[in-house]
């Protein structure tokens, strides 16, 4: 007996869009060259699997800063509280956490991994180790996948191989390979959701330092003249506040994110969750500077009093002894330079103009970024399979009949939280039960 639809990819929008097919009577074939299907799941939330997010579809969409307009369909029908169901009813038990991310109550990404296999079963889907090196087309029609083991017809392929984020678990870009040889253009993958990379050395001094509940701001640079107005993406509204000038360079900072949480310091410069969303509003060719408000609890007022607090109480001590009660250890060091107040300098001779030199670097810590960590070190990619080449509705190809798509292969990106996994389960369940209809 011949198969239904080939699926191309054994990632998370791989084995749902083929669950979604074998469930609706499809005989569905499964091929997946790792071996084990899932194996980028086994990471996915630092081995947890953040699987989705506690919200209405409308919510997500909110989260998606490039193309969300194209998932409108998708995640109506295939909202996260269908996600959580769809779980839940395979035995994989969900808890709510802070942001609304929904992990396993095992906190094992392996229970997430266990329920897609079951699944698989339940489908009747059949999963082959091959990977895919052609699609086959007959008259412009999509009829097979030719691989590293022989060639399978079907009239119905999805493909759902990823993006270039960790190459290790097979994201290697191969879907955009086979997509570009039948005419799909693949908008340039880049890193979102990545660490980034220090334009100096301040970072590095502080390597290893985690800070919990800081406000992070990523502003762009542009020369004074330039429009600001068109910077803002998609999604989230960017955050209010004025363009600051550079009385020198005549550069204005635009504030284009603002979150708060928690961020790393590196040898390269900066990760963690707040960084990492912040990646996704930056883009290729233009300069940005993070600035980190050390206590956001604290308005500039609240803070001063609470420095000359310190200070009264170490009054006669070095400026450097001074510190221990506003900074991490690690960090002091950095704030003694930055501030440019001598380390041996007693408190009590410290003027009030540096004391707010030292309460301006407590508010606005800044870092230079010269840009972000390659591709290869992202938790998911911005860019790929264009969107207007794309079915909404089916994510059936508008070019070739039969081919269709999911997840991450896909021109859609969102920020942390369980969004990425929440498009990758949406667009899986349009492409399986379109593929199925077929």
């Amino acid at each position: 007996m011949g198969n239904d639809l080939i699926v191309v990819g054994g990632g998370a929008a791989g084995m749902f869009s083929a669950i979604q097919a074998g469930l609706d009577g499809a005989k569905v074939l499964l091929l997946e060259p790792n071996d084990r299907l899932g194996k980028k799941l086994y990471i996915t939330g630092k081995g947890r699997c953040n699987v989705t997010n506690h919200c209405a579809w409308q919510e997500v969409l909110k989260n998606v800063p490039r193309n969300s307009r194209f998932l409108y369909s998708a995640l109506s029908a295939f909202p996260p509280s269908e996600t959580e169901a769809f779980f839940e009813r395979r035995g994989c038990a969900l808890k709510v956490e802070r942001g609304s991310r929904v992990f396993p109550v095992s906190d094992r990404s392996a229970s997430v991994v266990d329920a897609l296999k079951s699944a698989l079963r339940e489908a009747g889907v059949d999963v082959c180790r091959a990977r895919a090196e052609a699609l086959l087309t007959a008259e412009g029609r999509i009829c097979g996948v030719r691989t590293d083991r022989g060639s399978f017809e079907a009239p119905a392929v999805i493909l759902a191989t990823g993006g270039k984020s960790y190459p290790a678990t097979g994201s290697t870009g191969d879907g955009y390979r086979l997509a570009e040889a039948l005419g799909h253009t693949v908008v340039p993958p880049v890193g979102s959701l990545v660490p980034l990379v220090e334009d100096g050395g301040w970072c590095a001094k502080m390597q290893g330092l985690a800070l919990k509940n800081v406000s992070v701001r990523l502003y762009e640079s542009l020369p004074a003249s330039a429009p600001t107005q068109s910077l803002p993406l998609e999604g989230k509204v960017p955050p209010q506040g004025a363009d600051e000038v550079d009385p020198v360079t005549r550069t204005v900072s635009k504030p284009v994110f603002e979150e708060f949480g928690e961020l790393l310091f590196t040898h390269f410069g900066l990760s963690g969750p707040v960084i990492l969303s912040a990646s996704a509003h930056m883009e290729a060719g233009r300069r940005y500077t993070v600035t980190i408000d050390l206590k956001p609890a604290l308005d500039e007022e609240k803070l001063d009093a609470r420095i000359l607090r310190d200070f009264a109480e170490n009054q006669n001590r070095n400026f450097e002894n001074a510190l221990s009660g506003l900074f991490p250890k690690t960090m002091i060091p950095v704030m003694i330079e930055r501030s440019g107040i001598p380390a041996g300098e007693k408190v009590n001779s410290v003027t009030k103009a540096q004391r707010r030199t030292l309460l301006e670097l407590t508010k606005r810590f800044s870092v230079s970024i010269s840009g972000k960590r390659p591709v290869e070190e992202a938790i998911i990619t911005s860019g790929g399979v264009s969107v207007k080449e794309v079915n909404p509705k089916t994510m059936e190809s508008r070019l070739v009949p039969g081919l269709y798509f999911a997840g991450e292969i896909l021109d859609v990106d969102a920020y942390t939280g369980g969004f990425n996994l929440q498009i990758a389960w949406a667009t899986a369940y349009a492409a399986g039960h379109a593929a199925a209809e077929r």
